[in-house]
């Protein structure tokens, strides 16, 4: 792969190709394709992708597995308007995504059949009439043993606080600073969420936010937004976003979809890694897959010294945040929001994965249900709720600093 990482630096010191461009790169369905050799459908077989963009751009290209897929990062094609399924022969492969990745990068996703190797990857001047250049990738099926993946993505010790850090955290509870809130609108960018009609849960969770942040400021928190528009923000790091700003609460917002009259109202849910409730597992599998198909893996493959070392920095921080979503769940009742049957709840929601910061995922209500649909669209329910969240983090602080002092004695 040394030669593929070359051919890349170059891209990246050829300001004639990409960097100087002042328009993103736009694709071309009409001479796009992916050509599978052979007819026995379903089964690995030496598959041609050919993408026409209007300009050449650097891109990188890897491998992952569960469920095999390949990466292809762009820098940077503008994806929007185009659908994937368009691609003339996308029948040849098992799912097609692409989107926004990250600032300046696009990401595309094509998920497999079984293992592959990368043979070829070439960008060159478009042909047949289309202008720009084509980037021509050709993957051929290999054997388990020699399929070449970038590993586990996930490293949800990444960041953790120095002992420096952790004394600010203690600054916080002692009330030297305000208290530092991360709020997280779910999903984004080629993550839509949930969609019911025209609705898209990524759109109505940022729209949430804004409104919320804006309450939580005004009552004197210090807020920290996981993303500010709809762009793709992977799990990991909306946890990284938050322990760089030495946040002291995380709060990740959804509204997702069951089927009809399985789900209505809202509910709060902390990290438990043996929840065994079925909508519980259902939304943790709903919540994950988007980084699962993007490029990262969250499927419980960390090793067993990076559990034990979570599991230990978990004794304090879970009981705070399940005392959270009990604050959370009393001020709710208190002003009349209608909650689900269950209102806390334990799941294993990979964005509550951190080990370091007491960590909340509000289900606001479900798409799925008339009235919490309604109730999404309402800005008075939308103020309501917002003032009721920052009452619960206002009398949770409280409370948090009084154990944080007994502690102490």
């Amino acid at each position: 792969m040394r030669w593929l990482w070359a051919a890349f630096l170059l891209l990246l010191a050829l300001p004639a190709l990409a960097q100087e461009r002042s328009a993103l790169a736009r694709l071309d369905l009409a001479h796009s394709a992916i050509i599978a050799e052979g007819k026995d459908r379903g089964k690995p077989r030496p598959l041609d992708l050919q993408l026409a963009i209007s300009h050449p751009v650097p891109y990188r290209v890897y491998f992952l597995d569960g469920p095999p897929r390949l990466i292809v990062d762009f820098r940077e094609i503008d994806f929007s308007g185009t659908d994937p399924d368009a691609v003339p022969g996308r029948d040849a492969v098992r799912a097609l995504r692409w989107g926004r990745f990250r600032t300046g990068w696009s990401r595309m996703v094509v998920e497999l059949a079984g293992p592959y190797a990368l043979r070829t990857a070439i960008q060159k001047p478009a042909q047949g009439g289309a202008s720009g250049a084509l980037v021509s990738l050709r993957i051929e099926p290999v054997p388990q043993k020699d399929f070449v993946t970038r590993g586990n993505a996930l490293s949800a010790l990444r960041d953790l606080p120095q002992p420096s850090n952790v004394a600010k955290l203690e600054a916080r509870r002692t009330g030297d600073r305000p208290l530092r809130i991360a709020i997280d609108p779910g999903h984004g960018g080629h993550d839509p969420g949930a969609e019911v009609g025209a609705i898209r849960e990524a759109a109505v969770m940022l729209g949430f936010a804004r409104e919320l942040s804006d309450v939580l400021t005004r009552a004197g928190f210090e807020v920290y937004p996981t993303r500010t528009d709809d762009s793709f923000i992977p799990l990991e790091q909306r946890m990284t976003i938050a322990r760089g700003a030495s946040a002291d609460l995380l709060i990740s917002l959804h509204a997702d979809a069951l089927p009809a009259g399985e789900a209505a109202g809202m509910s709060i849910y902390y990290w438990n890694q043996d929840a065994d409730g079925r909508a519980a597992r259902e939304l943790a599998l709903r919540h994950d897959r988007a980084d699962l198909v993007s490029g990262l893996d969250l499927s419980g493959t960390d090793d067993e010294v990076a559990v034990v070392l979570m599991d230990l920095a978990r004794l304090e921080t879970q009981p705070r945040s399940e005392t959270f979503a009990k604050f959370l769940v009393a001020a709710l009742n208190q002003a009349g929001v209608a909650l689900h049957r269950r209102p806390m709840q334990g799941a294993a929601f990979s964005v509550l994965k951190s080990p370091d910061i007491p960590s909340v995922l509000i289900e606001l209500g479900f798409l799925t249900d008339p009235n919490d649909r309604a109730n999404l669209f309402d800005p008075e329910w939308r103020r309501h709720t917002s003032q009721s969240i920052a009452r619960a983090i206002s009398d949770w602080a409280q409370d948090d600093v009084i154990r944080a002092g007994l502690s102490r004695q």
